[in-house]
């Protein structure tokens, strides 16, 4: 089942981060990234963020967390996080193609460290085309990618 998750409230805000901490330490081990910035988001960041968080449960547990800040005519998939536990199960899918009918008819971007081929792979499995690619702060070579608002291209 996929909830819009209310960051305000702790426990949801710990839970969060939880998936947060778990999924963005095997991203850091793919990209070889020895000081990975988010990693070091607090749950605080999570509780006072104006961004949209959308989680994925199996029962009582959070198993995946897409959040995404949205505009009129485009929205960024800002984090996608699945629990290492619930990887190559298909909840990344199921999260997307959650989104794509919430927000019909809009451009999406996403972006992802360019080494995460199986991030890549997903996002281009639904139709995300490439659109640049550029190197961070931290020596983090990272990929853009969109898919415009008439072309989404739904294959879970």
């Amino acid at each position: 089942m996929i909830t819009i998750l209310d960051q305000q409230e702790d426990t949801i805000a710990e839970k969060t981060y939880a998936v947060f901490q778990a999924s963005y330490a095997v991203e850091a081990e793919i990209l070889g990234a020895k000081d990975f910035p988010p990693l070091k988001r607090a749950i605080v960041d999570f509780k006072n963020s104006e961004t949209s968080f959308f989680g994925h449960w199996i029962g009582k547990e959070l198993t995946a967390v897409i959040e995404i800040e949205p505009s009129l005519t485009a929205f960024h998939i800002a984090s996608m996080v699945v629990h290492p536990t619930y990887f190559r199960q298909g909840i990344g899918s199921e999260l997307l193609t959650f989104i794509f009918e919430l927000f019909v008819g809009n451009t999406i971007t996403v972006e992802t460290g360019l080494a995460n081929i199986p991030a890549i792979a997903l996002y281009k499995n639904f139709g995300f085309k490439e659109v640049d690619q550029y190197d961070t702060d931290h020596g983090i070579r990272k990929v853009r990618l969109a898919i415009e608002k008439a072309t989404l291209n739904i294959r879970p």
